[in-house]
């Protein structure tokens, strides 16, 4: 298949790409390198440098014959887009509507959304399946469930097939190191774990720690980023049914902050400073979740998440940069 991945240059872009390109997929990126790193982008993919903003660029892009779409181009920190607003409808909401209409008009029926684990809102009950109700409590997730309920609507309008993957707090690196570019200005725990080890980073800021956790921690769902990239080949795969499918991608298993930074220190040997502060507004204090459909469904089984290897993975990027 000819795949366009949008967004293919970032973080988990980049690993999805070489998941497609180790299964013998030709592979097209497109990015305009706001949050990529142009050192992740394979030789083995041809690139484009640009935006799902622009309209021309999607149809010149899509009129060579590509086969599918997986799309995780996106503006994607929780706090700022309730902050920027604007910034998140436009590069979100109204990139993945050019996308979509681009779609339709070069005849391209099958789309893999990046989707997050953001579109659930407050746990109702643990673990969070894929039928929870969908009540967001930032604009970030608010953009995300939008996009859903769009490809249900061109799905049943236009025939459109896809997959809506809901990822739970990605992590971990490729373990033959190809992917080396770092995330930019991460809110998330394990990246800013690595920056504090790294001494990038004075200290950690701990977001509350009176949460009804066993040691008052917020505790999270992490799956390694390769076992992320799996799934959308295995996704794309499916599709081929002509049956959409939305899924979890979660381990099933959470660990507290405290947990993660008492691992970093075994695996990294660095001290990792940190400070507690205030609790985020939004931030519930336990997201786990089962991804007993996506095993169903794809055979999907997060095989690299464990957090000695998740932790490991990513230190031996981050203490070479």
């Amino acid at each position: 298949m000819k795949i366009l991945v949008t967004g293919g240059a970032g973080y988990i872009g980049s690993h999805v790409v070489l998941e497609l390109i180790e299964k013998g997929q030709e592979v097209l990126i497109l990015d305009d390198l706001t949050s990529g790193s142009r050192v992740n982008i394979s030789s083995d993919a041809t690139f484009i440098e640009g935006s799902t903003l622009d309209e021309d660029i999607l149809n010149n892009i899509l009129s060579t014959n590509v086969d599918a779409i997986i799309h995780l181009a996106a503006s994607k920190a929780a706090g700022e887009s309730m902050l920027l607003p604007e910034k998140y409808s436009k590069n979100n909401i109204i990139g993945t509507l050019n996308l979509l209409n681009a779609m339709i008009k070069n005849n391209i029926q099958t789309i893999v959304f990046s989707s997050s684990a953001s579109v659930y809102g407050y746990p109702e009950y643990l673990p969070l399946d894929e039928k929870h109700p969908t009540e967001p409590i930032n604009y970030y997730g608010h953009t995300k469930l939008a996009i859903e309920q769009f490809l249900k609507w061109y799905s049943d309008l236009k025939g459109l097939s896809f997959a809506s993957l809901r990822y739970f707090n990605a992590a971990g690196y490729d373990k033959k190191g190809r992917i080396i570019g770092l995330e930019q200005d991460s809110a998330n725990l394990l990246p800013s774990i690595m920056e504090v080890a790294n001494k990038v980073r004075s200290e950690l800021k701990i977001f509350g720690d009176n949460y009804n956790t066993d040691d008052g921690t917020g505790v999270r769902d992490y799956v390694h980023v390769t076992d992320i990239a799996s799934a959308h080949f295995k996704a794309l795969n499916y599709l081929r049914k002509g049956e959409n499918i939305i899924l979890n991608l979660s381990s099933g298993k959470g660990y507290s902050v405290l947990n993660v930074v008492e691992k970093a220190k075994e695996v990294t040997g660095m001290e990792i400073p940190y400070k507690i502060v205030c609790p985020r507004e939004g931030d519930p204090g336990t997201l786990v979740a089962s991804a007993k459909l996506a095993k169903e469904t794809l055979n999907w089984v997060p095989k690299n998440t464990n957090l000695n290897y998740l932790i490991e993975s990513m230190w031996n990027i981050y203490k070479k940069n």
